[in-house]
């Protein structure tokens, strides 16, 4: 077993974890539709994170070809999988007491949640550039101009309250991950 497959195993229950997470927040919504009201946009970035987190382990492959492993490196791909972690949990809380359904507890907690994702674009630029400035360089202009453009849109929805900024973003956020994953991220090396 190689160093990689060690540090992966830790890092999967950790993402297992955050789809565990998500699945269960949706198998509640199934469960009981009556008991809470569901909000799209909501239900927009669950599904952003939904993807996130399965095509996390396709992003941290290109860790298979490091020959050393330091404490740093360790850390850091556990932290990264920690942050995936807890934004599940702040869009999935375990209860929504005190508010009145997803789309009160979005907004009362969007600054956590944009935290939240602005910390995952943070961790995921610099994850792209301990793969090395070859492999930051393949992905083209485009990434550093969307990871850029993404907080601030981030930011934008911290300060707002704007239903279609909030639609507007996860959709935008929604399509990019997506689009992304077709194209750049098509195969592995």
């Amino acid at each position: 077993m190689s160093m990689f497959d060690y540090v992966m195993v830790l890092a999967s229950v950790i993402i297992g974890l955050t789809l565990t997470q998500l699945l269960q927040g949706v198998a509640r919504i199934v469960q009981r539709p009556q008991q809470h009201r569901v909000y799209w946009v909501h239900l927009v970035w669950v599904a952003i994170l939904f993807v996130t987190a399965v095509l996390w382990w396709w992003w941290e492959f290109k860790f298979v070809h490091e020959q050393v492993w330091t404490i740093e490196l360790y850390l850091f791909v556990l932290c990264f999988a920690v942050v995936l972690y807890f934004f599940g949990a702040v869009l999935f809380p375990h209860d929504l007491e005190g508010y009145a359904g997803y789309k009160d507890y979005y907004y009362a907690r969007r600054d956590w949640i944009f935290g939240l994702y602005i910390l995952f674009t943070l961790f995921d630029v610099t994850d792209t550039l301990a793969k090395g400035t070859g492999h930051f360089i393949s992905l083209g202009w485009q990434y550093p101009v969307a990871m850029a453009a993404q907080c601030i849109l981030s930011v934008a929805a911290i300060v707002s309250r704007n239903e279609k900024l909030h639609g507007a973003v996860a959709i935008i956020v929604l399509v990019y991950n997506l689009a992304s994953a077709l194209t750049v991220l098509h195969t592995v090396q």
